[in-house]
């Protein structure tokens, strides 16, 4: 199989990105499966994939990319993250994520998995966490700094505005729209900042595809044509997943308003179970 993957500049940076990037789910957030996330990284490689994501929290996924990317690390965007809170405990992480992958520097650091006002207290505060990476943007070890979330898109609303970040990390799939929307929130803000953004979720974890929602090559494509979408990460378990998503990559034409309006429409019914992963919706006590 051979590709011609799209690519696009990721925001402000200018750097170009394939449209789908190797997520750090799937086999990469797993301990133990060294030959087989290696095999999936190599197919990534091998078939043009530029953008890699990654976590200290996601199990041994620095460590296969570390083997997987080895001799091939020119050319290649490596974006990670910190979900610590605080300078130190975060500075603390980027020593052991360039050590575990084999590199000097991080093309992308992010701020990981913002959910709290709290979170933005810690982070903002002294000693915080966006003291390290600017720190470690000015020492040359990273090159551009990021924040990611999931879970209250009000929360990545404030961060943008207390900073300008160079990416935002967000879920953005067919079922968003019906409840908590990042696509008429967090998107609108980072399009005004030229802020690269970057799709997560757009398979819902996996729940967005099979007989209740929707094929993959339409939920890669929804995401692909909302407004700002520079690239779309997604975990791969096997080399054939990652092929499938380079297909879909390949062919990839943006849809019609009237398509996206049909695919927002049959993830309906099935909402929560799509977007899980957002803030619970409030339930009162009242009167019981």
């Amino acid at each position: 199989m051979t590709s011609i993957l799209p690519t696009r500049p990721l925001g402000r940076t200018g750097e170009q990105v394939t449209i789908f990037g190797l997520g750090g789910e799937g086999v990469l957030r797993t301990h133990g499966r060294m030959a087989e996330a290696v095999a999936v990284i190599h197919r990534a490689l091998d078939l043009g994939v530029n953008y890699y994501d990654s976590a200290p929290a996601y199990a041994g996924c620095l460590n296969y990319l570390g083997e997987g990317l080895a001799g091939r690390r020119e050319g290649v965007f490596v974006a990670s993250k910190t979900h610590d809170r605080s300078r130190e405990g975060s500075l603390k992480l980027l020593d052991d994520t360039l050590a575990r992958l084999g590199t000097d520097h991080l093309d992308l650091w992010q701020l990981h998995d913002l959910r709290t006002q709290r979170d933005l207290d810690a982070i903002f505060g002294k000693g915080g966490a966006m003291e390290a990476l600017l720190e470690a943007r000015d020492a040359g070890r990273v090159r551009y700094l990021g924040l990611t979330g999931h879970h209250d898109p009000a929360i990545l609303q404030e961060a943008m505005r207390r900073f300008t970040f160079d990416t935002v990390l967000v879920a953005l799939n067919a079922a968003d729209r019906h409840r908590l929307s990042f696509i008429e929130t967090v998107l609108p803000e980072a399009n005004a900042n030229d802020i690269g953004i970057i799709a997560m979720k757009v398979y819902g974890a996996g729940s967005l595809l099979g007989p209740h929602g929707l094929r993959s090559d339409e939920a890669l494509s929804y995401a692909l044509t909302l407004n700002g979408v520079r690239t779309a990460i997604v975990g791969c378990s096997s080399p054939v997943e990652v092929e499938e998503n380079v297909r879909i990559a390949t062919n990839f034409a943006p849809l019609s308003d009237d398509e996206m309006t049909s695919l927002e429409q049959r993830t309906a019914k099935h909402a929560a179970t799509f977007a899980s992963f957002k803030k619970p919706p409030f339930v009162s006590l009242r009167g019981t």
